[in-house]
């Protein structure tokens, strides 16, 4: 029976170490599949906003990712096959996606902040001006108003 109970573990812990999905000959690395999937994060989102730009140029998301990182859809989509089942490693990919994604974000937040800000000054100098401008001087008295 303890043998039984031993093979029986084996098989299980031989059975979780088996790959689900063979790595491809052609597996993209994971720090340019970390690359295109921030990239395609980022034009899904443009696409959202300027639907009509992107079909007006004829932008397609996908064809312009395989041509910018010299890929094809059959090695984009077996690297991630691949990397779905691997949960770890897939896991690790986007959280690194993530971290690209917040670092923009923040880095476009600035931008903005600053740009505000800038509005903003520039804005109250003009007020400024103008109300100097429109002050009027006030009258002297002259010896007939005593």
């Amino acid at each position: 029976m303890r043998n039984f109970v031993l093979v029986l573990l084996g098989l299980m812990f031989w059975s979780c170490a088996e790959k689900v999905v063979e790595k491809p000959e052609n597996l993209i690395p994971k720090d340019k599949m970390v690359l295109i999937l921030h990239d395609l994060a980022v034009l899904n989102a443009v696409k959202t906003s300027f639907k009509t730009t992107m079909e007006k140029n004829e932008i397609e998301v996908m064809e312009f990712l395989f041509e910018k990182y010299e890929i094809d859809s059959v090695q984009f989509s077996q690297s991630d096959l691949y990397y779905a089942s691997v949960p770890l490693e897939y896991q690790l990919i986007y959280e690194e996606v993530e971290s690209k994604l917040d670092e923009r974000k923040s880095i476009l937040e600035d931008r903005t902040k600053k740009r505000n800000d800038s509005a903003r000054s520039k804005n109250r100098e003009k007020v400024k001006d103008t109300l100097k401008r429109t002050k009027k001087p006030e009258k002297e008295p002259t010896d007939s108003d005593s």
